[in-house]
């Protein structure tokens, strides 16, 4: 969910209840070397889906950013396929691939631990007029999911050093949005998606990658034809 500082609305729609980061969380593991922190692999399905979209073209000519839960990292493209860059992220509490039916309408005081997630899926994603008149890049209105830099007002929750560290589990501290580092957002996501916004693909902690993104099975089928032709 997106946190008290940067709870936006789309202009001329309200803004929804459930709209901060979880106020207190563990201390995080041992940070690496804030110049040069060790970084995770990238997951195989996060390479699968990246294959899909170049060979699909599911992006729509679109700039697309693929977020791989399993390795707690972001990866940028450009609207041709053209891997821009790649970043940590902080991502939902609570493991899951779906957000609470309505949970954009609760309260803070209402979200339970188990709803902090960070739904998985394909979402179109665009810039948000935030209050303060910032913005932030709505991933999915409806669920009151962002993504956005490490807002003020969270040191004690050791953010920052979270994304520094190279263990995957303390990345997992908000209340489903996803934070990225301000660098990789203003030099990369904002000049893509600053225009016409872009795809947002968020990989499955559980689920399937088939059921999160039916179209793979498709893209299966075709390369499995292709090769068949090729013998």
């Amino acid at each position: 969910m997106i946190d008290v500082l940067l709870a936006l609305a789309l202009a001329g729609a309200a803004v929804p209840a459930a709209a901060a980061d979880s106020p207190q969380a563990a201390a995080p593991a041992q940070a690496g070397s804030p110049d040069e922190p060790e970084k995770p692999a990238r997951s195989a399905g996060a390479t699968r889906v990246a294959n899909w979209i170049a060979a699909s073209g599911d992006n729509h000519a679109l700039p697309y950013i693929i977020i791989d839960k399993p390795a707690a990292r972001a990866f940028l493209f450009d609207s041709d396929g053209n891997a821009l860059s790649d970043a940590p992220v902080l991502i939902g509490v609570a493991p899951g691939d779906d957000a609470t039916p309505g949970i954009g309408a609760k309260s803070l005081a209402e979200i339970g631990p188990a709803e902090k997630t960070t739904p998985a899926g394909r979402f179109l994603a665009r810039f948000g007029i935030a209050a303060g008149n910032k913005k932030m890049l709505w991933v999915d209105y409806a669920t009151s999911v962002g993504l956005h830099p490490i807002p003020p007002g969270t040191q004690k929750e050791h953010r920052r050093e979270r994304m520094l560290s190279p263990a995957i589990e303390d990345n997992r501290i908000t209340f489903g949005c996803i934070n990225v580092p301000i660098a990789f957002y203003n030099k990369g996501v904002v000049p893509q998606f600053g225009k016409k916004g872009g795809y947002v693909y968020v990989l499955p902690d559980t689920k399937p990658l088939e059921e999160v993104f039916p179209r793979l099975k498709v893209q299966a089928y075709y390369e499995s034809t292709a090769a068949q032709l090729a013998k």
